[in-house]
């Protein structure tokens, strides 16, 4: 029993890689947003596609192609330095956290992402991919991908 436990306590050690969500077939969307249904009934317990973090819009209507939207985790991020309140962290991983009971719901975080990754959900306050990869199992095509980044 004590070789298991320090086992974990090893595999607890090691730096863990940070993840990244990545659009890695972007010609292989259909625009079902199942993506999107996924990513808000994992994190708000509803299907909603106003609370999902990532977003499937169409270029050119109907027929046009469809583009998804997701948090590129850039290396300055605009959305950190546009958050007067600290509600937006980056992490020294590089990884980007949200802090829900910091923010003002100011919606400046959404104004300054430069891809438009950043929404305001219905309570107001912004709704940020985590790279949690929830949506990735859910893609019927292989749209999206989880990539390990260094840290």
């Amino acid at each position: 029993m004590g070789d298991a436990i320090a086992e974990k306590a090893k595999a607890e050690a090691k730096p863990r890689k940070r993840r990244r969500l990545k659009v890695a077939h972007p010609e292989r969307c259909i625009g079902c947003l199942g993506c999107m249904f996924a990513c808000s009934r994992i994190h708000t317990g509803q299907a909603s596609l106003q609370d999902s973090a990532i977003k499937v819009v169409t270029q050119g209507g109907i027929e046009g192609d469809f583009r998804v939207v997701v948090c590129r985790g850039c290396e300055n991020p605009p959305c950190v330095r546009a958050c007067a309140a600290g509600a937006l962290e980056r992490k020294p991983d590089g990884s980007v956290v949200f802090h829900k009971d910091l923010c003002k719901a100011c919606g400046k975080c959404e104004e300054a992402c430069l891809v438009g990754a950043i929404s305001l959900g219905k309570e107001g306050k912004p709704i940020k991919c985590m790279h949690c990869g929830a949506c990735v199992d859910f893609c019927p095509h292989g749209v999206l991908q989880l990539e390990e980044v260094p840290a």
